[in-house]
Order: C-alpha cells, then sequence, then structure tokens
C-alpha cells in the first residue's frame, strides 16, 4: 500500500491490491494524512461489499422511505402503490424526524398501540408494519429488530356473505338509486363474481349477448385476466335491457359510462343524464352508501348494523357456488384464481353455512353396514394389571 503524488500534479493518490487486482485512484485532496485516511477506508469499502456487509447510511425516516417509493414505482402496480403510500402516511407523524437506524423495537410497539388505539384493524396495521420492515429490509436494518417485533393476530377469514333477503333488500335499495346503473352493477357482481374494478372498466366488446358470456379485461392478476364468465338468464336479461338504453352503442364504448345527473327534490325518476361513453365511470361511492343505507345495512337507527363492501358481492357469489356443489376447479376458472392459490383461496371467500356442512358429514353416514346398539354390545372383563379381557 503507498500513496504518491505524480509529477507536476498537487493531489495524492493510493494505490494497493485488493482480490488479484491493483486500485489505483486519486484523493482530489493536497493533504497527506487525509490521503492515508481515504486509503483505509477505500480498502475498508471493498472489503465490505466483498463480504457483503451494508453500512446504513444516516437518513431520516422520511428520506428513506420516499428513496425507497421512488424504487418500488419501477415495480409495483398503481394501487399497490397506493397502498404503500398510505401506509407511510399513518407512518410519517412517528418516525419521520428519527433517523432510520435510530427506530427500535419499542418505537414499532409504541406505534402499533397507538394505531390500535386510533381504531385501527390488526391487518392494517400488520400490513403498515410491514411497509416499515420493507423501508428497513431496502436498508440491511430490519434483521436484528425481526426477533422483537411481533405482528397481531389476524384472522384469514374476511369479507360476508349476503342472505337471500338481505340481497333482495339490496337491489330494492338500489333500483331507488339516482345511479342508474348502479342496479346493473351489482347484479352483474352478485350473477358472475367479478371485481368492482373488472366491471367498472367493461366495454360493449367484452360482452357478447348472443352468446351469453362475459371477457374480463386487464385485472388483479394474470389469471383473472382474460377469463371468459357465461351469463346466466337473470344477468342476461339486466344487460340487455341496460344495452337498450344505449341504442348507438359502440364496441369500444363502456358498459358503465361517466355520467353526470341531477334530479329535482327526491324524485328519482326526474333525472337528467349527461353521456360519456368514451370514459368509464368514476365511482359508485356515493351511490353505494346511499343505498346500503336505505337497505338498512348502515346508518342511524340500525340496530345491527351490516357493514357490507361492494367487495362482499364477490364474497357472496362464491360462497354460493361452493354452497350449491360447485368443484373447486369450477370455481376458480369463475373466479379467476391461479391452481396454486385455488385452495386458500376458497378458504378465504366460502363462507360455507352450517347448513352446507350437514349435507357433507351425511354422506358418511350412507353405509350398508348394520348399525349395532350399545345394548347388545358384549360386556368387557378386566383380567389382572388391568388388560381386556
Amino acid at each position: 500500500m503507498s500513496i504518491f503524488r505524480y509529477p507536476n500534479s498537487q493531489n495524492w493518490w493510493y494505490e494497493f491490491r485488493f482480490a488479484e487486482q491493483r486500485i489505483r485512484e486519486s484523493t482530489k485532496s493536497r493533504s497527506r494524512t487525509l490521503a492515508r485516511e481515504a486509503e483505509h477506508a477505500r480498502r475498508r469499502q471493498l472489503e465490505e461489499s466483498y463480504n457483503g456487509i451494508r453500512r446504513p447510511k444516516a437518513l431520516l425516516f422520511s428520506e428513506a422511505a420516499q428513496e425507497w417509493l421512488e424504487l418500488k414505482k419501477l415495480t409495483l402496480a398503481p394501487k399497490s402503490l397506493r397502498i404503500e403510500h398510505d401506509n407511510l402516511r399513518h407512518a410519517f407523524p412517528h418516525f419521520s424526524e428519527k433517523l432510520l437506524c435510530h427506530v427500535e423495537a419499542r418505537d414499532i410497539g409504541s406505534y402499533q398501540k397507538a394505531r390500535l388505539s386510533e381504531g385501527a384493524a390488526p391487518k392494517t396495521i400488520n400490513l403498515e408494519v410491514g411497509t416499515l420492515r420493507a423501508v428497513r429490509r431496502r436498508y440491511g436494518l430490519w434483521t436484528y429488530l425481526r426477533p422483537d417485533v411481533r405482528m397481531f393476530p389476524a384472522h384469514e377469514e374476511c369479507g360476508y356473505a349476503l342472505t337471500p333477503l338481505e340481497e333482495e333488500a339490496l337491489l330494492k335499495a338500489c333500483l331507488m338509486s339516482r345511479s342508474r346503473s348502479l342496479y346493473v352493477a351489482v347484479t352483474l357482481a352478485l350473477m358472475t363474481a367479478m371485481r368492482l374494478r373488472e366491471i367498472r372498466l367493461l366495454t360493449w366488446k367484452q360482452i357478447d349477448l348472443v352468446g351469453a358470456t362475459a371477457t374480463v379485461g386487464e385485472s388483479k392478476t394474470p389469471a383473472s385476466t382474460g377469463r371468459i364468465i357465461p351469463l346466466n338468464s337473470r344477468i342476461l336479461t339486466v344487460v340487455k335491457q341496460w344495452a337498450s338504453r344505449f341504442p348507438s352503442r359502440q364496441p369500444g364504448h363502456f358498459v358503465f359510462p361517466c355520467e353526470r345527473y341531477g334530479a329535482a327534490g327526491d324524485a328519482f325518476t326526474a333525472c337528467t343524464y349527461h353521456t360519456n361513453p368514451l370514459r368509464p365511470i368514476t365511482s359508485w361511492k356515493v351511490a353505494w352508501r346511499a343505498a346500503k343505507q336505505r337497505a338498512g345495512f348502515e346508518g342511524p337507527g340500525v340496530v345491527h348494523p351490516v357493514r357490507i363492501r361492494f367487495h362482499d358481492l364477490r364474497h357472496t357469489a362464491c360462497t354460493r357456488l361452493l354452497e350449491g356443489g360447485v368443484s373447486f376447479h369450477v370455481v376458480a376458472q369463475i373466479m379467476g384464481w391461479s391452481a396454486t392459490s385455488m385452495i386458500r383461496m376458497s378458504r378465504r371467500y366460502g363462507h360455507i353455512g352450517q347448513g352446507a356442512q350437514r349435507q357433507a358429514v351425511e354422506l358418511l353416514g350412507r353405509s350398508l353396514t348394520e348399525v349395532h346398539s350399545f345394548e347388545k354390545s358384549p360386556e368387557v372383563s378386566m383380567g389382572s394389571g388391568g388388560r381386556i379381557q
């Protein structure tokens, strides 16, 4: 190892060998002392890199999180990126002024307790801690914290399956909505198990009224994209009636176009619609909430509210398919599950009731073997040493 200066140069250089390679670099400094320190630092850096050792940067948590998000923009879907943004939005008030390397397990534990007191669900908190973990892992700062950070127990079973009476009440409430497409969208979800985004972005070229099928466009997973779902007579009738309202529709037009509407007072029939078929509807959020309140699921005066989401319509369809005895393979094709996730997703989405379970175990009792009575069973006598004779 040596430091030197070239003729007619005032800057110091260092030179040494590492891993059979000659390293010769300028320190860009006129200080001999600093040049020696730079030489030692460079060798140390190469040794740590060679042995897979990463030294943490002195970054604020907010800076590190922003860098991590920028990297994730290249790999995450827009919806997933929004989820990560939301997770960090809750974490910033607790960690933004801390150095990333100074965030300890007790800090994360305090954050979990604070979020619980704010009313956040355990599963939501686990997702937020998962984002914290990903940021720290990016800088090699998670391994030593892992044994001391505990996730909350969260039920994998989620969602709700509507009863027939609840479905009837909900659909009647949707028919009263000023959003004339809400009833069609809700019925379509119940009859096809399609996701909200899949329904919202449907175009008329994806609907085959003659062949009675709907082809799903770009979806959440590759297995979901492009799947073909048959339309039963009930939903086919509804879709045909909906199509009749757009006599000049084109294949590229959206089935649920962007609409502006208004009404005088509470007269839902006195709506004026301004439709743009080249843009999909933005959201049914307001209309969906109002329909749930009219149906008695939410709102003041509801003794036992049922907190249903639009996605629970997909849960309902899946549950009815499974309770009806449809095979997992067929259900997986309709739902858009991959072969590897079929069993796990059927457990998550299939809210099979006691009635279906009782029918299943009754199959075990269908046997030609005679059922013997305990009254006729021979007496059992005990011999010496407690052995059965």
